[in-house]
């Protein structure tokens, strides 16, 4: 895996040399427009609104509508003016709690790798970050774009997480707020739903279920195979009349599935090892 960026942590005079590394991936399915009488691939070509004419790509320049139909024109030396000094250190600035920062705030996490001479830096705020469930909070420069950032302790390594700044987060203020009396017997039914579904976090089980099945989908049609009719599924009704009823029911069911689940566990399997296990299936 190669690094997407390399350069430094820093907090007061501590210097520790890194390099970033993305730590999700994104698996979407992607698609072609194609012309139906002969699949053939649809291309975009970049026309002027003004009289539909295409435009090459050097006639393009980049542009800022400040007003209704107004524009400021952008070259790469205005950008240039701008450009933020710091572009190879991670700035710490300030160091929080934790659980004072709304989860909301985080959006994408990076693994943070020790360079030759930070080791001993790196292992040490990482031991101390662990120690006093603090997180620092930076500001990094990636691409030319500014981020702010958090850096903590994930298992054996930091993770820089990127974060919005705080006018990006919403308000849920215009949101209806539910307002309705709860008595004790229906707080305590869904107490014990929740207790009776409680699990041990196990990531791998929870897989892209549509995913899969567009893929299998997609190995069905490419060896000409007749897909098969499904039924659509009649919607669940909304009203809920008697909540301690559902809640007893759902308790039931849920205890009944538990008793009828194997207790053999078998990891989830890729999209590419059902493709296969079709295929053999198929020869």
């Amino acid at each position: 895996m190669r690094p997407i960026w390399k350069g430094s942590i820093s907090f007061g005079l501590v210097y520790i040399p890194i390099s970033v590394y993305p730590a999700t991936r994104e698996e979407k399915l992607s698609f072609r427009q194609l012309r139906a009488s002969d699949l053939s691939p649809i291309r975009y070509k970049k026309v002027a609104e003004a009289d539909q004419k295409e435009v090459s790509a050097d006639q393009i320049v980049k542009g800022f509508e400040y007003e209704r139909g107004q524009y400021v024109v952008l070259k790469d030396e205005d950008f240039e003016k701008v450009r933020i000094e710091s572009t190879h250190s991670i700035d710490i600035t300030d160091f929080v709690d934790l659980d004072q920062v709304d989860p909301k705030f985080f959006y994408k996490p990076y693994f943070l790798e020790p360079q030759k001479g930070g080791e001993k830096a790196y292992a040490l705020l990482h031991k101390a970050l662990n120690g006093t469930n603090k997180i620092g909070i930076a500001k990094v420069v990636i691409s030319n774009r500014e981020y702010l950032a958090a850096v903590k302790p994930d298992g054996l390594f930091l993770i820089l997480e990127l974060m919005h700044f705080a006018g990006e987060v919403l308000s849920p203020e215009q949101l209806n707020r539910p307002r309705t009396e709860l008595n004790e017997k229906e707080l305590k039914m869904a107490q014990a739903l929740i207790e009776n579904m409680s699990v041990e976090w196990q990531p791998e089980k929870y897989r892209d279920e549509y995913r899969t099945a567009v893929m299998e989908m997609i190995e069905q049609k490419a060896q000409k195979k007749e897909l098969p009719r499904v039924e659509a599924k009649a919607p669940r009704s909304t009203n809920v009349v008697d909540l301690v009823k559902v809640l007893q029911e759902s308790l039931n069911r849920n205890q009944s599935v538990r008793v009828k689940r194997p207790s053999s566990r078998t990891g989830p399997r890729s999209t590419t090892s059902l493709v296969k296990q079709r295929r053999r299936a198929a020869a």
